[in-house]
């Protein structure tokens, strides 16, 4: 089984979209740092992605506690609590891939040899593999509840969706 190890951005932004089951359709597992249980569940209370996690728990998505502490407080000066441990547990357990939106956590988990998708991706390869019929209508759908994406990045995603 691969290790898929999510972040809380992507599971909150498909949760807004009422998409977080693509992550079970492509993946069939999502693992979880306890630190990005507590942002979405605990601290989330009643926003989009509380109630989709606290469900999904032990049916597929996993909670794994992260034992290297230090190195988490070492990263927690550049980067947030959730990222820091999703790139910990990631070096602990060997994962195959990270589910990370933000520059700085995927940058750095890039240079630490990980592979790196974020939740626009997550909807293209959705499309690629016949889960989503429009990802288009989604990506718009996300934007327009507050998600950032940039015009370039817009016209690079339409670039894409034409050559799949």
């Amino acid at each position: 089984m691969k290790k898929i190890i999510c972040n809380a951005s992507p599971l909150i932004a498909l949760s807004n979209i009422s998409q977080i089951e693509l992550l079970k359709d492509l993946f069939q597992t999502i693992i979880i740092p306890y630190g990005v249980y507590q942002e979405v569940v605990e601290e989330g209370k009643s926003r989009p992605g509380t109630l989709e996690v606290k469900n999904a728990i032990n049916s597929w998505i996993e909670i794994y506690n992260v034992k290297n502490l230090d190195e988490v407080k070492a990263l927690r000066t550049i980067l947030d609590k959730g990222e820091s441990e999703v790139i910990v547990l990631a070096q602990e357990i060997n994962a195959d891939l990270l589910i990370l939106d933000n520059r700085e956590p995927r940058i750095f988990a890039k240079q630490l040899g990980f592979k790196i998708i974020g939740t626009i991706g997550i909807l293209l390869l959705a499309y690629k593999k016949g889960l989503l019929n429009n990802p288009l209508l989604k990506i718009l759908e996300l934007r327009e509840k507050g998600f950032y994406i940039s015009n370039k990045l817009m016209e690079e995603i339409k670039k894409q969706l034409q050559r799949i």
